[in-house]
């Protein structure tokens, strides 16, 4: 299902600094834009729309479509391979595709092997992706942290046994810069429906810990590239998964204290804010996707 505005929304992209500033960057009133990826180059920012691929330029400010073929409509997970060259997405059919950032044709990676595939982190040297997968595409099923090849095929063994977080609903695995671990938000530290919280695992499958305890339910760890800093988006205690328009905060921390939160942004969003990683290739600033609503829509 393609996402649109509501009546009265608008969709803007904003950029954060590690010193706590924010910048609106573009703002559209027509397609509802999520999910940003920062160029490895620092160029531009990657982002889905309406079903497809888009390019923002971060010195004109110019947006332009990527045209693929042979991939379903987009989904919100995304991410850019290390070659700078490369890009690896989830379609609406519940696979993922390798094709490149100029465009063209997309590759079909997962096969039809029972689960939807929703794509989150790709490792330094490309070789692996992780992911959640989900029995069937039933959403009251819980999503299981996987890995495979990124070559794909009936050859890329699908990686899911070692990875022993819990029997409860996880999401958003991504490779730490130096591919020693995988971070994701996991409901299994609690028994209150819908309480993820941040973790991690090493990729051998041991040292599952969390990594911090909040009342608030906690999505998506991205790492800065150089491992210092993290954002994630924080929901309101209750939530249960990472629904839209709810008023939520992109929080920065420091990697060596997950527990205090060094700046946070108060918005309108959720889905779609801040499901990928958007750090800047130099580490000092991220991008996020705010959704607000006019005042009349409010009232």
């Amino acid at each position: 299902m393609i996402r649109t505005l509501q009546s009265g929304q608008r969709c803007e992209v904003w950029i954060a600094s590690v010193n706590g500033q924010a910048e609106l960057l573009y703002s559209s009133d027509d397609v509802l834009f999520e999910a940003p990826n920062w160029t490895l180059d620092g160029s531009s920012l990657i982002f889905n729309g309406d079903g497809k691929l888009w390019r923002l330029d971060l010195n004109t400010g110019s947006l332009e479509p990527i045209l693929l073929t042979g991939v379903p409509d987009l989904n919100n997970d995304h991410v850019l391979a290390p070659d700078g060259q490369g890009i690896f997405v989830s379609a609406n059919d519940g696979h993922i595709y390798r094709a490149l950032l100029a465009g063209g044709p997309a590759t079909r990676i997962t096969e039809d092997d029972g689960f939807f595939h929703f794509l989150h982190g790709v490792s330094p040297d490309g070789a692996q992706l992780a992911y959640v997968g989900i029995k069937a595409g039933d959403f009251t099923q819980p999503g299981r942290l996987m890995t495979i090849a990124s070559d794909g095929g009936a050859s890329a063994s699908v990686d899911v046994g070692r990875f022993d977080v819990g029997s409860a609903h996880c999401d958003g695995p991504e490779f730490s810069p130096d591919g020693k671990w995988l971070y994701l938000n996991t409901e299994s530290f609690t028994s209150r429906q819908g309480h993820a919280q941040l973790a991690r695992i090493r990729v051998d499958g041991t040292g599952f810990e969390r990594l911090l305890e909040s009342e608030s339910v906690d999505w998506f760890p991205h790492l800065s590239p150089d491992g210092r800093y993290a954002s994630y988006i924080r929901f309101p205690g209750g939530t249960v998964g990472h629904p839209a328009d709810l008023r939520v905060a992109v929080v920065l921390v420091s990697t060596e204290d997950w527990t205090t939160a060094l700046h946070s942004w108060p918005l309108f969003g959720g889905q779609g804010t801040l499901n990928v990683n958007s750090w800047s290739p130099d580490s000092r600033r991220f991008a996020y996707v705010a959704y607000p609503l006019s005042d009349s829509t409010k009232d």
